[in-house]
């Protein structure tokens, strides 16, 4: 059973396959060409368009991700987002990306992921990067308006 949803806890998008590696734990750095001051528990939300990268399509076959089967437009569980630096090569297998799309980037630190048995549907689609899934984004509640656009 997938747990309650909690409105407190910030989600972050990704399309698929790569919401899948991270939770099976093969994928433990997010590359993204901006940096970010988030950190903790974060949902994965598995966007509602698959990968169209060519890497995406090679961390799949060498994982032996089934493309067709993997869940899209929910949130399929957790992950600790633990750091977040300036990438090298040596991060490249931990991302699942080749050498050259990780150097220059930026690698969020991935830790302690937590897939649910049953995905959770989002009450509010996604605004962003990062986005509050089960509270509306207003600038008089919460934390959904204190985060920074570029944090989004």
């Amino acid at each position: 059973m997938a747990p309650h949803p909690d409105k407190h806890v910030i989600a972050l998008g990704i399309r698929q396959p790569w919401a899948e590696l991270i939770l099976s734990g093969r994928k433990t750095i997010e590359v993204r060409s901006f940096n970010t001051r988030q950190r903790g528990t974060i949902y994965i939300y598995a966007s509602k368009k698959l990968s169209e990268h060519p890497a995406a399509h090679e961390a799949a076959r060498k994982h032996g991700v089934d493309l067709d089967s993997l869940p899209l437009g929910v949130i399929v569980g957790t992950v600790d987002l633990v750091d977040s630096c300036a990438c090298t090569a040596d991060d490249a297998v931990a991302a699942c990306l080749p050498k050259s799309h990780v150097e220059g980037q930026i690698g969020w630190k991935l830790g302690n992921p937590r897939r649910f048995s049953e995905p959770l549907t989002v009450r509010f689609l996604p605004y962003g990067v990062w986005f509050y899934p089960y509270q509306r984004r207003s600038a008089s509640t919460g934390r959904a308006s204190r985060v920074r656009s570029s944090d989004r």
